[in-house]
């Protein structure tokens, strides 16, 4: 899985969609992020289409909407939407009903060639294990919202334990992070953006990030984290911005349960 990558949330399907990911591909992306639920896939695979990048040069990842009933029969709908044979990542896109009962039909999809690889999304440490605990194939991600001021440390350290990838999404707070005082600071000390500071933050730990954009430049601006880093100071003033006190929770506010 490519370290950086763009997500689709909320991005419009058709021509929205589709120019988004043909500016992330054409810049040197090489990982799309998308899912059931966003309603968009089938832009995502025009935009693949239309980009003229080989299939095996690009990493797909697409959700299972969990109100569905069978995984595996909404994995292969979502590659006739995508116009592809395999995603290379399918994931539960978060525990509602509970954390397992959705598994098996992941694992057929992975064992029927439609997904390469199967993971989890919100899952908490308590639902990881749950979830090892029944698996034959153990998940190989948890994705969830992670930022300096979600520097959920105890499911951190739980996917490291179990050599699960932890995966950022919302790197940014859905842009609400952008104007801290200790992240513009830092911004400026490293002559970079604030979002760079944030996602460069996730790529020092290893740990792959989407963040979302639909407009061109901004796209460019978030793939510019490779050629700076971030010193060890800098790293602990932005850990100190939590605001989880660390926890071993994937979300605060559980919208399926409600």
């Amino acid at each position: 899985m490519p370290l950086l990558g763009l997500g689709v949330w909320q991005v419009r399907d058709g021509r929205e969609c589709v120019d988004a990911v043909r500016f992330a591909l054409e810049l040197g992306y090489r990982h799309i992020d998308t899912a059931q639920a966003y309603g968009n896939e089938e832009s995502v695979g025009r935009a693949l289409r239309e980009s003229g990048i080989a299939r095996e040069e690009v990493f797909v990842t697409t959700k299972f909407f969990p109100r569905q009933k069978d995984a595996a029969a909404a994995a292969e709908e979502s590659l006739l939407r995508l116009g592809l044979d395999y995603v290379d990542l399918y994931v539960i896109h978060w525990p509602e009903g509970g954390p397992t009962w959705a598994w098996p039909g992941m694992e057929a999809a992975r064992d029927r060639g439609q997904a390469r690889s199967i993971g989890v999304s919100n899952f908490d440490v308590d639902e990881l294990e749950q979830l090892l605990a029944i698996a034959e194939v153990p998940p190989v991600v948890d994705q969830v919202q992670f930022n300096p001021y979600a520097f959920r440390r105890k499911l951190l350290a739980a996917c490291e334990e179990h050599a699960i990838v932890l995966e950022a999404y919302s790197p940014l707070g859905t842009g609400r992070h952008l104007t801290g005082e200790t992240v513009e600071k830092i911004a400026a000390s490293v002559e970079r953006t604030p979002a760079q500071v944030l996602i460069r933050w996730c790529i020092e730990r290893d740990i792959p990030v989407i963040p979302k954009s639909t407009h061109r430049e901004r796209i460019a601006e978030n793939a510019r984290v490779f050629d700076f880093t971030l010193s060890r100071d800098q790293l602990e003033e932005l850990d100190e911005l939590d605001r989880t006190n660390g926890t071993g929770r994937a979300q605060e506010h559980k919208w399926w349960s409600g």
